[in-house]
Formats: structure tokens, C-alpha cells, sequence
């Protein structure tokens, strides 16, 4: 039965290293080999000391993988060369209601907002998502969570934990199939909202007629200039930016669809650096709560396609080839 089993390919044997003039492997000074499968691939090293005779060499696993576990979709069919980036600013939160200077302060999303995050993931419920950024503060995440309620895939954003090791263990999922039904939501607070130092809780219109309309639309509005004990929107893209660059960025390239719920100024900052943007156009961009934008991330250039209209339009707007077939398949799957 051993011998029938191994009767039939499971994988591809690669060799690498060298040999001596006469190919022997007794004059071997370096040489290993890679097993690959469909679905586990084995790196193996030959080691030796001095002269390497049969007796003398010895085997050493050296890197060991298993895709069993990958969270990429399944039915994806948008090319390996392409991928989606979809950015959504946090619904309205109970701080944009009352009108006050929000920053970096925590606060929940109002039934308005809820019903913007809802309304957003109905618009991006036919594109692919494979991993999940948000800022450290609540609304963003309440803002992407609601959203993949309404993804079609149905898969479940999970928030991970490595702040510590015993939060990284406690929060470990131990089933493969599991995994591949969830999305990692990653926080960071390099994504949170511009800091508005000594602002923040203030009623935008009483520190208007306070500080005068023209210093309050300076603090707001200029690229440059803080507000007391507070971020620029300058200081506020170093951060976003150089956050996207070192940790979303190389998602997109190795093929990954990425959605990120973060704050209208970080999410500016991002955007001056997908579109180049200088200085002056940007701090007269202006961002809506829950609606989503989509760009396409393909030949290391990053091409806007707007905003996804409803699902329930015959035609989608902004939609690449790839990702029209990505929608046709999830059609066959539900029928």
C-alpha cells in the first residue's frame, strides 16, 4: 500500500548548488533541494565539512511552508499583477453630529453612521478582500466591520492581537477551514485621525467666533501649520504614509485586495501619495463619510476608478476586466 502511494506525482523536486568538474557529488560544496506541492513546499540543505563523501554529508530542513491556510479568496479572479485598494472614511460619529473637533478622541459612530458603513460595503460587496486596515480608533473599525456584513463572500473580519504574546495566543485560531472563511483586520494608530491638540471637544462654530474664522480655517485647512499642541495634516501624512508604504503597500504588490477605514485626513495623506498630489491640492480634498474609493494597483502604479455605485446597477462603474469576471463567479457561486 506504501509503494502504491507514492506511485502517483505529488509534488516537484528542484535542485540548487553546484557540484565538481565531474559532476560527482563527493566534490559537492554546496547543493540543496526544494520540494514543492500544490499546497506545502520543504527547502532541504546538504551540509558537509572539508570533503564530502556519502557518509560525510548530512541533510538539514532548512524552511518549511504550507498554504493550507491562506486567507486569499478562493474564487479570485483578478490577476496576480492586479489588485484592489478600497478606502473608506468612518461614517458619522456622535462628535460630527454636535459639530465638535474630534481628533484622536474615541468616539462611536451615530445611527446615521451605521447606516453610511451599511450602505458602503453594499457598494464594495462584489470586490475581492483579503485583508482589512483601520486606524486604532472605534468608528473606523465599527466602519469596516458593518461594511463586510453586506460583502457578498460573507467571511468574517476578525481583529488580530500582537500587542503581546499571551494576546497572540489567546486570540489563535486552530482551524484551517475556519481561517479560510475570515478576513485579519489589522490596527494601527499610524491610520488615526489628525490630532487636534488643544481643539479637541470644542464646538468648530464657538472657537470660530473665540479664535476668528480665518485662524480656525488656517488651523484647519493649511498644510502646514498645527493647531496649539496639535497635528498638521503635514505631520499627519509623514505618519500615515510612511505606514502605508512599509505595511499595506507590499500587501498590494504581492497581489493582496486590501480595504482601508481610517479618517479624512489620513486618508488624504494617502491619497496625495496614490496620486502625487502637491501640497496646495490636497487640503482642498474633500472626503465624504462611507463612501468608499476604489483604485487598482497594477504595474507598481496605482490607478483611481472612483467610487463603486450599487450593486443592483447592471452595469458597475470603475470596474476592471478582472474584476467584472471576480463578479461573474461570485453570480455563479450564488445560484
Amino acid at each position: 500500500m506504501v509503494a502504491n502511494a507514492f506511485r502517483h506525482p505529488v509534488g516537484v523536486i528542484q535542485l540548487h548548488g553546484s557540484v565538481g568538474d565531474t559532476g560527482s557529488m563527493s566534490k559537492c560544496r554546496q547543493m540543496s533541494f526544494r520540494f514543492v506541492s500544490k499546497n506545502f513546499a520543504v527547502d532541504v540543505g546538504l551540509l558537509r565539512k572539508g570533503q564530502c563523501g556519502s557518509r560525510q554529508c548530512k541533510l538539514q530542513v532548512i524552511r518549511a511552508s504550507s498554504s493550507q491556510t491562506s486567507t486569499t479568496d478562493p474564487i479570485l479572479s483578478t490577476s496576480k499583477a492586479e489588485s484592489a485598494l478600497i478606502l473608506i472614511r468612518h461614517g458619522e460619529s456622535l462628535w460630527n453630529e454636535k459639530n465638535l473637533f474630534t481628533g484622536c478622541v474615541d468616539v462611536p459612530l451615530t445611527k446615521r453612521g451605521v447606516d453610511e458603513a451599511i450602505e458602503a460595503g453594499k457598494r464594495i460587496s462584489n470586490i475581492p478582500i483579503d485583508m482589512i486596515f483601520t486606524s486604532s480608533l472605534i468608528r473606523a473599525q465599527m466602519t469596516a466591520m458593518l461594511a463586510m456584513t453586506q460583502h457578498r463572500r460573507k467571511k468574517v473580519p476578525i481583529i488580530t492581537h500582537n500587542e503581546s504574546r499571551q494576546a497572540k495566543t489567546w486570540s489563535q485560531i486552530y482551524s484551517g477551514d475556519t481561517k479560510k472563511q475570515s478576513i485579519p483586520v489589522v490596527t494601527a494608530w499610524q491610520l488615526n485621525e489628525r490630532m487636534y491638540g488643544e481643539l479637541q471637544g470644542l464646538n468648530k462654530l464657538e472657537t470660530a467666533e473665540r479664535y476668528g474664522k480665518e485662524q480656525v480655517h488656517e488651523w484647519r485647512r493649511s498644510y502646514d501649520i498645527p493647531p496649539p499642541s496639535g497635528e498638521s495634516l503635514e505631520m499627519c501624512s509623514q505618519r500615515a504614509v510612511a505606514y502605508f508604504k512599509e505595511h499595506i503597500e507590499p500587501k498590494l504588490q504581492s497581489g493582496k485586495n486590501v480595504l482601508v477605514a481610517a479618517h479624512g485626513n489620513s486618508l488624504r495623506s494617502i491619497i496625495m501619495y496614490l496620486e502625487r498630489l502637491t501640497s496646495q491640492e490636497v487640503i482642498s480634498l474633500e472626503l465624504s463619510t462611507g463612501v468608499p474609493l476604489l483604485y487598482i494597483h497594477k504595474e507598481e502604479k496605482f490607478m483611481r476608478r472612483g467610487s463603486p455605485v450599487g450593486p443592483t446597477e447592471p452595469g458597475v462603474y470603475a470596474y476592471t476586466k478582472s474584476l467584472a469576471l471576480y463578479r461573474q463567479e461570485l453570480d455563479k457561486k450564488s445560484h
